[in-house]
């Protein structure tokens, strides 16, 4: 078992992201998860990503908060405790439309050739 206390994660910088914080929770370290790794976004006001793709799928978990999803012009909102799967290669927007910081879980598997 691999033990991580939220006081030790890391910060780390998210491409095409803007008004968020990412700390990393679980991956990219030694005898942690093989197949994934697990992040914490805090979105700000207005804060959001994309829109853009990546060759792999991501699940969100939104905490706490609303963020809004924006997939093919259709538009959900996620709220506390809903989630979602953003399909390998499906372009997305997230737009923090509200005006209180939105916290979200990211799941998402190491890049093609990227080992832990």
């Amino acid at each position: 078992m691999l033990l991580k206390r939220f006081a030790d994660a890391k910060p780390y910088e998210a491409p095409n992201h803007r008004g968020v914080v990412g700390l990393r929770l679980q991956g990219f370290e030694p005898d942690g998860p093989v197949n994934q790794w697990v992040g914490l976004s805090q979105f700000l006001p207005g804060g959001g990503a994309g829109p853009d793709s990546t060759p792999f799928e991501k699940v969100y978990v939104v905490l706490d908060g609303e963020m809004t999803v924006i997939v093919g012009g259709e538009e959900s909102v996620l709220r506390k405790f809903d989630s979602c799967t953003i399909r390998a290669g499906e372009v997305r927007e997230i737009v923090n439309r509200r005006n209180h910081v939105c916290s979200m879980l990211v799941v998402i598997p190491y890049p093609p050739g990227v080992k832990p």
